[in-house]
C-alpha cells in the first residue's frame, strides 16, 4: 500500500517540478507604476527587453500610475502568486508610502516576494532650458523673496522627488507650492513648456532632455558630482553640506509566488544587469546597476522601510 502512494508522491512532485523547469509558458506582465517615458518606465522597459532578448521570452509592460504609485503596486499584489505578474516597485510605493498614507492597499513588507534590486539613481535639481534659475543660489533667493510662488513638481506624493524637494526646503528655509502629477513624463513635458519651475528628478527621467539643451541641471543630490554631469555641482557643494537625495528601484512578485519561480526571475534580472549594454545604458542615464539575491533585496526593503517612515515622520511631511 505505501508503495503506490510513494509513486503516486513521486510523480506529483515530478510533474510539478517540470512545470517549474518549462516556465515561462505564456507571456509575463510587468507593471510599471508610473506613466510612461519616466525613469521607472524607463528602466523596466531596458531590463524587459534584455531579459526578453536572452531568453526569448515575452515581456509585457502595463503602465497603471497613480497615488505614488500605489494604484500599480495594489494590482499587482492582487495578482495570483504563480510567476506571470510581477511590478517594478521603487523607494516611494514600497518605503515611503506606509508612512504618509494613512491607509495603504497593500503591506510592502507581507503582500510581496522580493525578487532583485535594479538600481538607484541620485536626485538631480532641473529646471526648463529658459528659466532664469541658472543655480541653486537663485532657486532659494527667489523662494525666499516670495515664499509659495516658485512651484515644484513631482511624479506624485511619496515620490523621493517630492519628499527630497520637502527635506531641501526645510534645509534652506524656504516654501515652494508642491504640484504632484502621477509619473515624471508630464513634469518634464510642463517644466520644458514653462509650466513649471522646478523638479527634483532621478537622473534617467531628465539625462536625455538635459544633453539635449531642453533642461537644465543645477545641483545633483549625491555625495560628489556624476559623471554624465561633471560641470553640474551637488547640492552640498552649493552650500548645505551632507544633503543626499536618491531612489533605487526593484521588482517583486506577489506573496507566495513558488520560490523556484523567484529563484529563475532573479537568476534573469542579475543576468540582464550584468550585461555589457544594459549596464552601459543605465550608467548612461546616472543610473547605478544593483542585484544582488531576492533575501538581500528583502533585508534591504526592511532597512529602507525603517529608515524613509522615520524621515517622514521626523520631517512631519503631509500629504498635500
Amino acid at each position: 500500500m505505501i508503495r503506490p502512494a510513494f509513486i503516486a508522491f513521486a510523480l506529483a512532485f515530478a510533474l510539478h517540478a517540470g512545470a517549474q523547469d518549462a516556465y515561462p509558458t505564456k507571456p509575463i506582465r510587468l507593471i510599471v507604476p508610473f506613466p510612461p517615458a519616466g525613469g521607472t518606465d524607463v528602466l523596466s522597459r531596458a531590463v524587459a527587453q534584455s531579459i526578453a532578448t536572452s531568453n526569448k521570452w515575452t515581456i509585457v509592460v502595463e503602465n497603471r500610475p497613480g497615488a505614488g504609485g500605489n494604484i500599480g503596486l495594489e494590482a499587482a499584489a492582487k495578482s495570483p502568486p504563480d510567476g506571470y505578474t510581477i511590478a517594478m516597485g521603487q523607494t516611494a510605493n514600497l518605503a515611503v508610502n506606509p508612512a504618509l498614507y494613512a491607509k495603504m492597499p497593500f503591506d510592502p513588507l507581507k503582500d510581496f516576494a522580493p525578487i532583485a534590486l535594479v538600481s538607484s539613481q541620485p536626485l538631480v535639481l532641473v529646471v526648463g532650458a529658459q528659466s532664469r534659475y541658472k543655480s541653486l543660489k537663485d532657486v532659494v533667493d527667489a523662494a525666499k523673496a516670495k515664499p509659495g510662488a516658485l512651484n515644484m513638481g513631482s511624479a506624485g506624493n511619496g515620490t523621493i522627488g517630492h519628499i527630497g524637494g520637502e527635506l531641501f526646503q526645510r534645509r534652506a528655509g524656504v516654501k515652494f507650492a508642491h504640484i504632484p502629477y502621477k509619473g515624471a513624463g508630464p513634469v518634464v513635458t510642463d517644466l520644458m513648456g514653462g509650466s513649471v519651475d522646478l523638479f527634483f528628478a532621478n537622473t534617467q527621467s531628465v539625462a536625455g532632455q538635459i544633453a539635449g539643451g531642453k533642461l537644465r541641471a543645477i545641483a545633483v543630490a549625491s555625495p560628489k558630482r556624476l559623471e554624465i554631469l561633471p560641470d553640474v555641482p551637488t547640492i552640498a557643494e552649493q552650500g548645505y553640506a551632507g544633503f543626499e537625495a536618491a531612489t533605487w528601484s526593484g521588482l517583486v512578485a506577489p506573496a507566495a509566488t513558488p520560490k523556484p519561480v523567484i529563484d529563475r526571475l532573479n537568476a534573469e534580472v542579475v543576468k540582464a544587469l550584468n550585461s555589457p549594454e544594459t549596464r552601459q545604458k543605465l550608467r548612461d542615464d546616472g543610473s547605478t546597476p544593483l542585484g544582488g539575491t531576492p533575501q538581500q533585496f528583502a533585508d534591504f526593503l526592511k532597512a529602507e522601510h525603517a529608515k524613509w517612515g522615520a524621515v517622514v515622520r521626523e520631517a512631519a511631511i503631509k500629504l498635500d
